[in-house]
């Protein structure tokens, strides 16, 4: 039989199992917040953020004399077996939540104090010896401690995701060097332009992916700048003096990555402009990546009535009616999640707007938004590298017999003819189906076989020269 556990707050009491190590007061938010069905559990960088926190606060605290260092021990040892991941089916809190997070923290407080009773020789919810409120949140409040271990734990998952992006650059580079000699047509507005490879075309897509893996780090390092000590709304109430310097040191060493404190306090507790920025470089990285999956559609389109340049891999039947069809799913599929991405910006956005006076409240949708999107977005970029562009191979004669077919060659005869004879070559090739160079080499003989093909070898149609005589 199951034994319980008598706590309880200012609204009451409650019967708590014994074997959780959480609370009363996450026990009201799980009955309160059925909101995503998804728990911190499902963020375990959130909950060694937390550890992190309690264990730098509870080590400033007692070099600051506000905690006995037994408890502090105590405290600290709860701490890293919430760090270690030992402890993360007992963090139950919906990841969106009213009250700034306050769960959340509580959720901390209490696995820590509970862990923190059993070192000390005690019995869960024996907390006039080691309290949640008095003890392990000591000298904090959520909205300093919250957003300080949520700033850490996107610090920590974007290392993931950027590595994640820069394997997606290398793959792009991969495929420029591969296809470098196949030579294809470029199109505008879907439209025949001028010839190019088929590897500077990855090779750009490399270049513009490479340009985001920069932004991100840029971005990255704005979570860096933290609030720990500010307590309430900034003043550092209840806080003893030198508390958030030397909490903050000691975060920064814990967690090993060059945190520092905010030099205004109250304005770092209400600001969330560093999510809108980083949130933004992430809908931009979404935006690109989404432009190139469009772009491997379309390559790929056919294999008989489209441009079908390229081959994607071939990854299940793609149709429940029509035999033979293979559809481009990798990319549609990381097409929707960053459909995804797009719009979880305009929600951060919007919470970020929804502050009011001395905090904001909205920060666990922010925390969700953000989280899931880098979760997403990782997930699919690798699916893009592994299921699609390590596989793609080039239908190099096809794409060189449609350039040479096409009327857009006809540009290179712009600096030996003219704009306007180039543009009659061009007009009668469209009316009549024939190739640029029955009309200008067979027909009117404005330029010979040589000198055609000194002007078409795929060196200047790449790299064209303007060949004037």
């Amino acid at each position: 039989m199951k034994t319980t556990r008598k706590e309880h707050d200012f609204l009451g009491e409650l019967e708590i199992p014994d074997h959780l190590y959480y609370g009363i007061q996450t026990f009201r938010a799980v009955e309160n917040f059925n909101i995503t069905g998804i728990p911190i559990s499902r963020e375990p960088l959130f909950i060694k953020a937390l550890g992190y926190v309690k264990k730098a606060a509870a080590m400033a605290n007692k070099d600051c004399g506000a905690l006995d260092a037994k408890i502090a021990e105590a405290i600290c040892y709860g701490s890293d077996q919430v760090i270690a991941g030992k402890f993360d089916q007992e963090f139950v809190s919906d990841l969106i939540q009213g009250g700034a997070g306050t769960s959340v923290n509580m959720n901390a407080n209490e696995v820590i104090a509970n862990i923190g009773l059993e070192y000390l020789g005690h019995k869960k919810g024996e907390y006039n010896f080691l309290h949640p409120n008095n003890h392990v949140n000591c000298s904090q409040s959520t909205n300093d401690a919250y957003p300080s271990a949520f700033r850490i734990a996107l610090y920590l998952k974007m290392d993931h995701f950027i590595k994640t992006v820069e394997n997606l650059e290398k793959a792009f580079a991969a495929k420029g060097s591969e296809f470098k000699e196949v030579l294809k047509m470029g199109r505008t507005q879907l439209q025949d332009a001028v010839p190019m490879t088929l590897g500077q075309e990855f090779h750009s897509y490399a270049t513009t992916i490479g340009e985001d893996v920069l932004r991100l780090k840029e971005a990255q390092s704005l979570v860096l700048d933290i609030n720990m000590g500010a307590t309430a709304i900034g003043t550092k109430v209840n806080a003893p003096e030198g508390y958030p310097e030397i909490c903050v040191n000691y975060l920064a060493k814990e967690v090993g990555i060059p945190l520092t404190l905010s030099p205004d306090l109250i304005e770092a507790t209400v600001d969330t402009g560093a999510y809108v920025q980083i949130m933004g470089t992430m809908k931009r990285t979404a935006v690109k990546i989404s432009k190139i999956c469009n772009d491997l559609r379309l390559l790929s389109s056919g294999p008989r009535t489209g441009f079908n340049e390229i081959n994607l891999p071939p990854r299940q039947p793609g149709s429940s009616i029509m035999p033979g069809k293979v559809n481009p799913v990798i990319p549609e599929v990381v097409n929707q999640t960053c459909f995804y991405v797009i719009g979880q910006d305009l929600t951060v956005t919007m919470a970020a707007e929804a502050g009011q006076l001395q905090l904001n409240v909205m920060e666990p949708v922010i925390a969700f938004a953000m989280f899931t999107s880098l979760d997403y977005l990782s997930n699919a970029i690798q699916t893009l590298i592994d299921k699609c562009i390590i596989g793609i191979t080039a239908n190099e004669q096809h794409c060189y017999n449609m350039v040479m077919n096409s009327i857009g060659i006809v540009t290179q005869l712009n600096p030996i003819l003219g704009y306007e004879e180039s543009a009659s070559i061009a007009g009668e090739a469209l009316k009549t189906g024939k190739s640029v160079h029955q009309i200008a080499v067979v027909e009117r003989k404005l330029i010979t076989q040589d000198k055609w093909d000194e002007i078409y070898s795929i060196e200047n149609l790449i790299n064209p020269r303007f060949i004037t005589s």
